[in-house]
């Protein structure tokens, strides 16, 4: 009985994210942890490499689609694994969960996240959610077909998890030491939990996130430098 009612109560909040959302739409049912939007793909075994600074550190981020899926209130997602290092060291650790629903929207349905001290001891696991628990919603991470002015929810874990995300523009430039591009998708992210703090993402048609970057209240920065295709 449980189960079945987390499922009913994860389904109606997609059907409410999804009114919310423009053109997303998903009923609670069809999702598949093949996720090929080509603005987001995960293909499985795929690793791709960041660098960029936090705090003034220089940082590198290893983020991997795995061949790993994990059923989430009935739908299956894809476990993504994010390795961030900074100065050389290994200072935070997390799994994502994604699923894309029949009409192509990329859907996140929680993390699993841990910060490390220098010992390599856990020292903190806020930002920690997953759909269908203590009142978590999943979110609409990319739209299938994005438009300018689009915007939506990503997550939702009050106090804990509340990112949301605004389309700029479907033909911003962008250059990292990956790709070079004229037609990116620029979003600009945020959320009531750091009211002071705005991020602009870069996503590649076919490639994905490209980069990240702070615009207000701090100073973060990443940006892709390679990828290594799975098979």
């Amino acid at each position: 009985m449980r189960t079945r009612s987390i499922v009913a109560a994860v389904a109606a909040a997609v059907a409410l994210l999804a009114s919310q959302s423009g053109s997303a739409e998903s009923t609670g049912t069809g999702f598949s942890a093949r996720v090929d939007n080509p603005w987001f793909p995960l293909k499985p075994g795929t690793t791709y490499v960041y660098r960029g600074v936090r705090d003034g550190q220089p940082t590198r981020d290893v983020l991997t689609a795995t061949h790993r899926t994990k059923m989430i209130a009935g739908a299956p997602c894809v476990v993504v694994e994010d390795r961030l290092y900074v100065s050389g060291r290994l200072h935070e650790r997390t799994i994502d969960w994604y699923t894309q629903d029949k009409s192509g929207n990329v859907w996140y349905f929680g993390e699993s996240t841990a910060e490390l001290d220098k010992s390599g001891h856990v020292t903190s696991t806020e930002g920690t959610w997953q759909a269908g628990r203590n009142g978590a919603k999943p979110g609409i991470f990319m739209p299938a077909d994005p438009t300018v002015g689009h915007s939506g929810r990503q997550e939702f874990y009050k106090g804990h998890a509340e990112d949301h995300f605004t389309v700029i523009s479907l033909h911003a430039k962008v250059q990292v030491p990956y790709v070079t591009s004229k037609n990116a998708l620029l979003t600009k992210e945020w959320t009531p939990l750091e009211p002071g703090v705005i991020d602009h993402k870069y996503y590649v048609r076919g490639i994905g996130n490209v980069l990240e970057q702070t615009v207000k209240g701090g100073d973060e920065r990443n940006t892709l430098i390679s990828v290594r295709r799975g098979l």
